[in-house]
């Protein structure tokens, strides 16, 4: 398990017409490793995604090791109203295990949170779920607050935002 290091072993890049294939292959994987029956259940988006959003992407000397993006939110879930406010919604946090716990994520959440001030974004949403080990923790470390959690037994869909 790679460790915090002063100098890492990493460089942030966003996505380019160049890489799109490289980067939806690997953000298919990642879900199908996360959810195994949902993935074979859902159509595709995230070709769409990575054309409609911001897109970063971590790559060592010899891989893509992890991504994060933000598409513009689609006002979905009736309980949040965002309406009023310029907001895009966070997906795609996934970083490969052998590079987890050195930074990485947290590197990459900070890097999307400042290209979306940039661009004049004023609420950053994401949705995450009790099972995903760690996840709810991971994001109020970086300012996310619970903005509503379904009574779903089974996903327990955690509604989370940041306001800018």
């Amino acid at each position: 398990m790679q460790r915090h290091s002063p100098t890492p072993s990493w460089t942030l890049q966003p996505t380019t017409p160049d890489t799109i294939d490289e980067v939806v292959t690997f953000m298919n994987h990642a879900r199908q490793d996360m959810f195994p029956t949902l993935s074979s259940q859902l159509p595709d988006d995230v070709a769409r995604w990575v054309q409609s959003g911001y897109f970063l992407t971590a790559r060592n000397e010899t891989q893509l090791i992890a991504t994060i993006g933000y598409v513009p939110y689609d006002h979905r879930f009736p309980q949040l109203d965002y309406r009023t406010l310029r907001t895009v919604e966070v997906v795609r946090l996934f970083v490969l295990p052998e590079h987890r716990r050195g930074g990485l994520a947290t590197a990459l959440v900070s890097a999307l949170r400042e290209h979306a001030r940039g661009e004049g974004v004023e609420c950053l949403y994401l949705h995450t779920h009790p099972f995903l080990p760690g996840a709810i923790e991971f994001w109020e470390k970086r300012g996310f607050q619970i903005a509503d959690v379904e009574e779903d037994p089974v996903w327990r869909t955690t509604h989370m935002q940041l306001m800018l």
